[in-house]
């Protein structure tokens, strides 16, 4: 789900994705996307000090220090008492302070862990998608679809906070790269050009974004009023024998006439069988 922008190696990577590019083994992958990047004219950018202090902490963090007094607690505790703090009050209340009060130290004593908040949030978030439980590509691509949508309800299930996220600008994180390493390698095997394969990902993951959120406003709007979905709507049951204007909603009258409101959505493979319907008409004409 991410726009691209500057033209960087991640976006000559996205290009070989979608198939400008044509990519063979693993092992020749990096020189193939240097070619590709001469061939169209890009040129490196070269990072921040910003960027690239949170990109080594990601994928290079340093070993704690031996010199000087122990340290009271480990830089993956400070993440998860960030990932603790989120869960519990959403990311307005991550604060260095606040996380500091929670492994139980002085604000002052975190930065010695981390620069400071973003590269606390890049960890929190890497920390939150090592706990997926993706698809590895062996079974159907069906299967993986929906235990990929699945393993992504339940992680923003537990963990809403991540729907705050910009979802186009998430970290370049060694577990976020997994996710989508994962979603693409679903479809890869399939005989759908790589482009249909790249939007369907992108689809699936919209979807299932815009599921989670709804449904942690349904929870808490449920907690807050103490009114379940079901009992919420049928409080509102007069309002269809007494406003209700079939001729001006015709076609909404014809749908539920037919049942097609009634139509069972609970569980991941309900909710995306239309889109499976579409990826197996998608593949069947490609074979054809």
């Amino acid at each position: 789900m991410r726009k691209g922008g500057v033209m960087t190696q991640e976006r000559v990577a996205a290009d070989a994705t979608a198939g400008d590019v044509t990519v063979g083994e693993p092992s020749g992958l990096a020189e193939q996307l240097t070619e590709h990047a001469e061939a169209i004219g890009l040129e490196a950018v070269v990072p921040t000090p910003e960027q690239e202090r949170r990109l080594a902490l990601l994928w290079a963090p340093q070993e704690p220090s031996t010199r000087g007094r122990p340290a009271r607690f480990t830089l993956d505790e400070v993440v998860t008492a960030g990932v603790a703090v989120a869960d519990a009050e959403g990311l307005a209340g991550v604060t260095m302070r606040r996380v500091a009060r929670e492994v139980g130290a002085g604000a002052m004593s975190l930065y010695t862990y981390v620069p400071g908040r973003d590269e606390l949030l890049d960890l929190m978030i890497d920390a939150a998608y090592a706990e997926l439980d993706l698809p590895d590509g062996d079974g159907s691509w069906r299967d993986g679809l929906i235990r990929y949508a699945d393993s992504f309800l339940s992680l923003y299930s537990r963990h809403p906070w991540l729907l705050d996220l910009n979802q186009w600008r998430l970290p370049l994180a060694p577990h976020v790269l997994d996710a989508e390493e994962a979603g693409l390698r679903v479809l890869a095997a399939t005989p759908l050009e790589p482009a249909q394969v790249v939007g369907i990902r992108d689809l699936l993951e919209t979807f299932v974004h815009g599921l989670a959120r709804e449904s942690a406003k349904e929870r808490r709007d449920g907690a807050d009023t103490g009114i379940n979905q079901d009992d919420y709507w049928s409080s509102q049951s007069h309002f269809w024998e007494t406003y209700f204007d079939t001729e001006r909603y015709p076609t909404m009258t014809r749908m539920w006439l037919s049942g097609a409101f009634e139509t069972d959505r609970s569980g991941t493979e309900k909710a995306i069988e239309p889109l499976l319907e579409a990826v197996e008409r998608a593949i069947a004409a490609v074979e054809r």
